[in-house]
């Protein structure tokens, strides 16, 4: 079963796989597959408005290349603005993941 991905969570998933590299579309999406271990994926339907949204908001910027299939494509990379943006979805991310937490281990009456 494929569970949604929380409001925000998308930009932060997006943001962190390119912190360790350049890479295209599909790429960011494969690594977020296999780092999650087939639990994310990521449907084109979601990432390209995602990628959009983001090269919009100067997080991060893009430059067309050639992929190791031998395609042109549009090939990602964090800006400055990017690298501040993604260590602030880190901590409210964590910070959201500890309140969870703390609510789950609230004992039942």
């Amino acid at each position: 079963m494929r569970k949604a991905l929380l409001q925000g969570t998308l930009d932060l998933l997006i943001l962190k796989a390119l912190a360790t590299g350049q890479m295209h579309g599909w790429d960011i999406a494969k690594r977020i597959q296999i780092v999650s271990k087939d639990r994310l994926k990521l449907k084109q339907g979601s990432l390209y408005p995602a990628l959009h949204r983001l090269e919009h908001r100067n997080w991060i910027e893009a430059e067309w290349g050639i992929s190791d299939a031998g395609r042109s494509a549009k090939f990602y990379h964090l800006t400055a603005k990017g690298e501040v943006q993604l260590l602030e979805e880190k901590e409210h991310w964590q910070s959201f993941a500890d309140a969870v937490a703390h609510v789950l281990k609230m004992k039942e009456l």
